[in-house]
């Protein structure tokens, strides 16, 4: 067996590879009763409540990232996977390989017709592949013998099973002595897409890691549960994996960066609609770029790039020392209520501080935290008094005790005093007690602008 890396996550070894390496290594490899699943995020859900699946999962030979939520999970983790090896993009491949072989596959499972449709289109995207035959997966348990004996009659070197998630890994794990088959996989929804009885997300979406979205438009009353409901169970399960695998509960530091990752995580997922409307909404209603990067001066006085919504003009930065006399604010931070630079859509985008939620991937990448001072200018932190360094001695954040206390109504000198009197209490049941105080500073809108 050709040795492949893998990450530990949620109790599993999990392969980390390209795809055509673990093609390769599935069909090379010579051990006996082989099987292959993949696991997405609603997976490692169901198997945090179901002991049968989690140990037909610990049975599979192969058990393969699928989504970007496993990717999040192991980059919370201090790891990450090679590629993304979702089912649906493996399929192909996986057919045209075996087609080269001269392997023959069997299709078990979906709705009548299905796997026999998936089957006719994979044999036409894959000249030369050889069906072995084709089932549905609607039986009961008295024919199991009979469909077992069916498999191996058609002498099938690779069985696909798409009964769903977690029946396939259960029926895989139970039966799998009895087929003679080099390999079997769980597909999962494969057979619904490659039949054509399912429209798979447009590129854009893939790209953008955000197939779970476009399956919920589709199917929102079958797939709400799983994913607005699932997505943020999962992201809290991963942040307990981080947990353990940083021994957070060690270091007061960690559990700070583990909030972070939740925090960030489940924010990004859970919004990723509003994000892209936001996106569509500020490209549509003036020229630029939909993003706005400045540098800012974070954690020690290290700058970074800081990333919002853009709500100003194009040529804002131009025009700030014409506007320097509007401040409304006392101190060294310059803020205006009338500022004649922002745009109508970058006016609603404040008042309700949306503008600031591209932060997330900053704090995604340890630049910034959830909750801390915010981030300054390098212009303001060069006016600082020596007593308001001190607000440098942590991680800039998306809120903190000044954004809850009315933001711009508040002066620079009492910022710089609740910023210190936050560096040298910090804790994670501080910082958790003013990310809800955040949601009700956001919907009240005070001192935003």
């Amino acid at each position: 067996m050709t040795h492949l890396d893998t990450c530990q996550l949620f109790g599993l070894d999990i392969v980390s590879c390209g795809q055509s390496e673990i093609i390769d290594a599935m069909l090379d490899d010579e051990t006996p009763d082989k099987t292959a699943v993949f696991v997405n995020a609603h997976c490692i859900n169901v198997s945090a409540r179901s002991a049968d699946y989690r140990w037909a999962l610990n049975k599979a030979r192969y058990v393969l990232p699928d989504g970007a939520g496993m990717e999040l999970a192991a980059r919370m983790s201090g790891q990450g996977f090679s590629a993304n090896l979702n089912g649906t993009d493996l399929f192909l491949p996986l057919c045209e390989e075996a087609a080269r072989r001269g392997l023959s596959i069997y299709f078990f499972g979906s709705r009548e017709g299905v796997a026999r449709d998936a089957a006719d289109h994979a044999a036409y995207l894959a000249p030369g592949l050889k069906i072995a035959g084709t089932r549905h997966g609607y039986f009961e348990e008295t024919e199991n013998d009979a469909i077992i004996d069916a498999i191996n009659r058609s002498g099938a070197d690779i069985v696909l099973v798409a009964l769903g998630v977690p029946a396939q890994e259960l029926w895989i794990a139970r039966n799998r002595h009895r087929l003679d088959a080099s390999l079997v996989m769980g597909v999962g929804a494969q057979f619904d897409f490659w039949s054509g009885r399912v429209r798979r997300a447009p590129p854009a979406f893939r790209k953008a890691r955000l197939e779970w979205a476009w399956r919920l438009a589709l199917e929102p009353r079958r797939m709400a549960k799983r994913y607005l409901i699932g997505n943020v169970t999962f992201i809290v399960r991963a942040g307990v994996e981080a947990l353990r695998h940083r021994a957070i509960g060690r270091s007061s530091a960690l559990q700070n960066r583990a909030l972070d990752l939740i925090v960030a995580g489940a924010g990004l997922l859970l919004l990723a609609p509003l994000l892209a409307a936001i996106a569509i909404a500020i490209k549509t209603s003036s020229p630029g770029p939909v993003l706005f990067r400045q540098t800012r001066i974070g954690e020690n006085g290290q700058a970074f790039e800081v990333l919002k919504f853009r709500t100003m003009y194009v040529d804002a930065e131009k025009r700030r020392g014409d506007v320097l006399g509007l401040t409304d604010r006392r101190g060294i931070c310059f803020k205006a209520k009338n500022d004649p630079r922002i745009t109508r859509i970058g006016r609603l985008l404040r008042r309700y501080s949306l503008d600031e939620l591209p932060q997330l991937f900053n704090v995604l990448k340890g630049q910034m935290s959830a909750v801390g001072p915010r981030p300054a200018l390098p212009s303001e932190v060069a006016a600082y008094p020596p007593e308001a360094l001190e607000r440098l001695a942590c991680k800039p954040g998306l809120t903190g005790v000044w954004q809850v206390s009315g933001r711009a109504e508040i002066g620079f000198e009492k910022m710089v005093d609740m910023d210190v009197a936050y560096v040298r209490s910090k804790s994670v049941f501080l910082d958790i007690a003013l990310l809800a105080l955040t949601v009700r500073a956001v919907f009240t809108g005070r001192g935003a602008y």
